[in-house]
């Protein structure tokens, strides 16, 4: 399975899109169509080492904001140390 996955991991990190990885899902921040571009190429990517993909897909949308990707984890430290602090 990790050769699929890092198919997939591999589309989307050449896509110059912002993008983190974790141990159970993969994040991308982006304009609506591009990043749809992606999740498909990404899907086709996996697909190629199997019959069937799965995928979970969940949007975040909120025009007019960017860098969300670190800026929540941002926030959220912040927060943290202001409770430490």
């Amino acid at each position: 399975m990790h050769d699929a996955v890092a198919a997939a991991v591999r589309i989307v990190r050449e896509s110059g899109l912002p993008n983190s990885t974790d141990a159970m899902f993969t994040t991308l921040e982006g304009e609506w169509d591009e990043v749809m571009d992606v999740v498909r190429r990404a899907t086709e990517a996996a697909g190629r080492y199997g019959s069937r993909v799965s995928l979970v897909l969940k949007a975040d949308i909120r025009p007019g904001h960017a860098g969300e990707l670190t800026g929540k984890v941002e926030r959220l430290e912040k927060a943290l140390g202001d409770l430490d602090g």
